[in-house]
């Protein structure tokens, strides 16, 4: 059969199939369809409503400045709900109010913007069907010429030149969206104090036992220094800390982890041997990067990990950094024993806790 079709073709011969049979054909090797779907092509172009008529055209327009000029409000009322609505006090109710508005304004204002931004896409800008052919070599000089001249044309078709109430409207709700944002930033830090002051001093002090930390409000037994064996890992803050006004706030700068070594593995500078009673250490639990809690702990490398972030603390050494984004060691806090076999703190941290920061001089 094969020879057959090599010397009827001339040693070429091409199958045709369509659907129902099998012919050859002296028009190459390849495979042919006769029954192949053929380009479509792009459908008629249907004009819209607001392209037939000059009045649905200005009434899309004034919907979609108006949204702008809606965002807008959204965005101011936003900036007045932080202001009017303060959540200093910490009353349930006044945090409730303070959320609805400020979160309703930052709501309207990114909304207005979206559905603006579509409302125009939709019914006022150029929507013509076209294809945009791609080379994988950079155009010529002439191509380029057209490209620019293509930016002429899409800001012609848009009509953002053309449009100036809608054009300067998009600019104001844009301009105005992130100012809530900017006032809400100004929360994060107390207004009448350096917040330097602020982290520098936690609740410990000189003769604070070490209290476990049960979780949330709860402080738990005070820690024994023969309770603490090697290798173990204790999550501490201070015994009174329940006496605190805001609990969780200075929990968060006071939390501690207590870990105990062998003492011939620890690394300390002579400023610091004292600080440590029979190998055991505390660190801040705060990581110097972020403010993330540090509470992964290796036991066979002696290495704190940040799980947030990856930085890694050798405990070994001071809490120096071994890896990762945090610039600088874990602070620590000087502990000894007093009569009673408890462990207690020698005094406040050193330097401020958490992260550093540009106002910080370490």
């Amino acid at each position: 059969m094969a020879e057959e079709a090599k010397n009827s073709s001339g040693g070429s011969a091409a199958v045709v199939a369509d659907g129902h049979g099998v012919e050859t054909a002296s028009v190459g090797t390849a495979v042919l369809s006769s029954d192949a779907v053929q380009n479509p092509g792009l459908p008629p172009h249907r004009k819209r409503v607001t392209d037939l008529d000059p009045k649905k055209e200005k009434n899309a327009e004034r919907g979609v400045y108006g949204l702008f000029y809606l965002s807008i409000v959204g965005s101011l009322g936003a900036v007045l709900a932080y202001m009017f609505f303060p959540i200093e006090s910490g009353d349930a109710s006044e945090i409730r109010l303070h959320t609805i508005f400020v979160g309703s304004g930052m709501a309207l204002a990114l909304l207005a913007i979206g559905i603006g931004a579509v409302h125009w896409g939709k019914a006022l800008m150029y929507d013509g069907e076209s294809i945009d052919l791609r080379h994988p070599v950079a155009s010529d000089e002439p191509t380029r010429e057209a490209s620019a001249e293509v930016f002429k044309v899409a800001d012609q078709e848009s009509g953002f030149s053309r449009r100036t109430l809608v054009r300067n409207s998009l600019f104001g709700a844009l301009i105005a969206f992130p100012l809530p944002g900017i006032t809400l930033l100004r929360g994060l830090a107390p207004q009448d104090i350096d917040p330097v002051e602020v982290l520098r001093h936690t609740m410990w002090d000189k003769g604070i036992r070490l209290a476990r930390d049960n979780g949330g409000h709860k402080v738990g037994e005070a820690i024994r220094a023969a309770d603490v064996t090697i290798g173990s890992v204790f999550h501490v803050v201070p015994e009174n800390l329940g006496q605190a006004k805001d609990v969780l706030n200075e929990k968060a700068k006071a939390v501690v982890l207590l870990i105990r070594l062998d003492e011939k593995d620890l690394k300390e500078t002579p400023e610091k041997e004292s600080w440590s009673y029979n190998g055991i250490v505390a660190y801040s639990k705060v990581c110097t990067h972020v403010g993330c809690p540090v509470a992964l702990n290796e036991q066979h490398t002696h290495h704190l990990l940040c799980p947030c972030h990856q930085s890694q603390f050798d405990v070994s050494d001071e809490a120096k950094v071994v890896f990762g984004p945090a610039k600088r060691p874990l602070p620590q806090l000087p502990i000894t024993v007093d009569d009673e076999g408890y462990l207690i703190a020698q005094s406040d941290f050193n330097e401020p806790v958490g992260p550093s920061y540009w106002e910080r001089l370490k």
